[in-house]
């Protein structure tokens, strides 16, 4: 099949063309796949969502009006798919980190890793509301049009909810960088 745009693909996917869905799909996963990440805090509960938002997608091709853009529109399939996956997860316990992640050792590819889960653990404290459009634009790229267009809001508020939620993540990792910090003493042993 030649390379066709989105639009075009949505119709003939949606017509019956099994291909079409197919490349659709494949095209739209890692953009899915990485909001997923970043809204769920871990790759298990990231890669269920965007099955789940894969799945959604597919189903639900035929209620795609076009008056938003196909990347959008699955970016809000995707955080309505991670949003309910974080909501079952809420509701199973939280498993604790291994000690392989924890050690005090000296490592330059173990501290970006523990920079990484700061920083996925410092967005799950930020609050739903201000994390998700945070995520969508400084992950997806998103403009606040799209943003607004995803979570259904005005692109004034898009813009408040960005910087409220960017300042608290700031502030949560801060926090989490000071000396005696219960967070830190956690990771560091001390």
């Amino acid at each position: 099949m030649p390379r066709l745009d989105d639009t075009a693909l949505v119709r003939a996917a949606t017509a019956g063309d099994r291909e079409a869905t197919e490349i659709l799909l494949r095209r739209h996963y890692p953009r899915i796949y990485a909001v997923c990440r970043r809204l769920t805090g871990n790759d298990a509960d990231a890669a269920d969502a965007a099955q789940e938002a894969l799945l959604a997608v597919s189903r639900g091709l035929n209620r795609f009006d076009g008056r938003s853009s196909f990347t959008t529109w699955s970016y809000r399939v995707a955080t309505n798919a991670c949003l309910d996956e974080l909501r079952r997860r809420q509701r199973r316990h939280a498993a604790a980190l291994p000690d392989e992640f924890t050690s005090g050792r000296a490592d330059p590819v173990g501290d970006q890793v523990t920079a990484r889960l700061d920083v996925d653990a410092s967005l799950l404290a930020v609050p739903e509301e201000f994390r998700v459009p945070v995520i969508l634009r400084d992950q997806a790229g998103l403009s606040y049009d799209e943003i607004s267009a995803v979570l259904d809001i005005p692109p004034g508020t898009v813009r408040s909810r960005i910087a409220r939620g960017r300042a608290r993540l700031v502030e949560l990792l801060d926090r989490g960088n000071q000396p005696g910090c219960p967070e830190r003493q956690k990771r560091d042993g001390t």
